[in-house]
């Protein structure tokens, strides 16, 4: 913690500067609260007694900096000395009950502080002259810090209900700060939950990658669940929870198991994307599910039913459509496949096919599946980690000899039709799928001349000749 919470030049400038324009200007929220949390922070939230815009663009011209104003707001934004600046005039809020955009009207500090979501985030240091530093704290924010207690300044229901984008927020700071959310704000979100609908994706998405990049990431969705949040934020992933008992036989709680996995996985990637594949790796679970005399419980076909889901979900979320989708839809397609070559015998066939078919994936998907093998019985965790190190060490063996990890066959299909002079058909490509699987069956090298060969011969069925 530096000596001083308002040390830099900057503060200094926006003091000097709000005296000179005759207004109240304090830092409010986020850099408050790190400042005791001893987080970094390069975002400063300056609340004006006045016109928080006139202030912005009076410092603007001082620092020689753009400043972009957003009138309709009301507030504005500059950057300097390495800091991000925002400006943002003293109000007072109200809501209609079927609606987020609120009636808005010039307030004092403290009604913007009443305003704000949490007590923890409504702290403030006055920036003029006569008061430089001194702490303006009317919701015991300070004492919550010390209690590691996430608690709304007024009435949660009004809180919750004027924005409820604040339930999920409440969540997300008790994910990444370590804290509890104190009982009467926690029974409100259960109240509130379904005002959750009228809050757009996007926002909702922002606030859930940044619980995905926490430290212990679980601890947002546990929160999510028991607080009725899950079914409106991914439906899908509450219908794995619970378990079901028939004929004396239960299978393990797939909401439960999924947390584990998202937990294993965040302690040794901090890709977004490879933790998403962990949370939606056994998505489908809960409609593959059955019931065998024999065998037991089953879910046959989860991961491939799941990699199907990922694109809905995606679109339903606003997650994006694009290459990170397709990473997911990747990751729980063949979550399964190197944990199955832990139960039979390692062949090199079935390791070239996976190679291939994962690419420059593949050591991702390792860690997906490592994190994906728990069990409340330590010798079992312990076998399987075993085993599954005796196919990452074939895995390498096979990689360096036949080389196939994002191959292209030998021969291209150019190559086949300037060779015999034929146009695209169904021929030409049942001749270039032949060559890939020999391959990567290893009944052929992955090299010129035997592919070349085996394309010879099976021209030569169809009866083509040589131009």
């Amino acid at each position: 913690m530096s000596k001083s919470p308002l040390d830099r030049p900057i503060f200094r400038k926006l003091g000097e500067t709000a005296d000179r324009l005759g207004v109240e200007a304090y830092v409010v929220g986020g850099y408050v609260r790190d400042y005791f949390l001893h987080r970094p922070c390069t975002d400063i939230d300056v609340v004006v007694v006045g016109s928080g815009i006139e202030l912005a663009q009076t410092i603007a011209e001082q620092v020689h900096t753009k400043v972009s104003v957003f009138k309709s707001f009301g507030t504005a934004m500059l950057r300097c000395d390495g800091w991000e600046v925002e400006f943002v005039g003293a109000r007072k809020e109200s809501y209609r009950s079927d609606s987020r955009k609120p009636i808005v009207e010039n307030g004092t500090l403290e009604d913007d502080q009443l305003r704000r979501d949490f007590t923890i985030n409504a702290m403030a240091f006055c920036l003029n002259q006569d008061r430089f530093g001194e702490l303006v704290d009317p919701f015991d924010g300070m004492a919550d810090l010390e209690k590691c207690l996430i608690r709304t300044p007024c009435d949660p229901d009004i809180t919750f209900s004027d924005d409820p984008l604040r339930m999920i927020r409440a969540v997300r700071f008790a994910t990444q700060l370590g804290f509890d959310i104190d009982d009467s704000t926690f029974d409100a979100i259960e109240r509130n939950a379904q005002r959750l609908t009228i809050v757009s994706k996007e926002r909702i998405v922002t606030e859930l990658n940044k619980i995905m990049m926490s430290e212990v990431p679980s601890i947002g969705w546990v929160l999510f669940e028991r607080s009725g949040l899950l079914k409106y934020v991914l439906p899908q992933l509450a219908a794995l929870k619970g378990v079901e008992r028939r004929a004396g036989k239960a299978h393990k709680d797939n909401f439960v198991h999924t947390m584990r996995v998202l937990d294993n996985i965040s302690r040794n990637s901090d890709n977004l994307w490879l933790r998403w594949s962990a949370l939606l790796h056994d998505i489908a679970k809960s409609q593959t599910k059955a019931f065998d005399p024999i065998q037991g419980w089953t879910f046959h076909g989860h991961e491939f039913l799941g990699a199907k889901m990922i694109a809905s979900i995606f679109r339903y979320m606003k997650l994006p459509l694009n290459e990170h989708m397709k990473y997911v839809q990747k990751m729980v397609l063949l979550h399964m496949r190197p944990i199955a070559l832990t139960q039979e015998e390692i062949t090199d066939s079935a390791i070239r096919r996976l190679l291939f078919e994962a690419g420059d994936d593949i050591d991702d998907l390792m860690k997906l599946c490592s994190a994906d093998i728990t069990s409340g019985i330590d010798e079992k965790v312990k076998r399987y980690l075993e085993n599954f190190e005796e196919v990452k060490r074939r895995m390498a063996e096979v990689e360096e000899k036949d080389r196939v990890r994002n191959f292209q066959p030998p021969i291209s299909g150019d190559y086949i039709m300037q060779t015999y002079g034929v146009a695209p058909c169904r021929e030409l490509g049942l001749i270039k799928t032949a060559i890939k699987d020999a391959i990567l069956e290893g009944t052929i090298s992955n090299e010129f001349e035997p592919a070349r060969q085996m394309m010879e011969r099976l021209a030569a069925e169809y009866g083509w000749t040589k131009k």
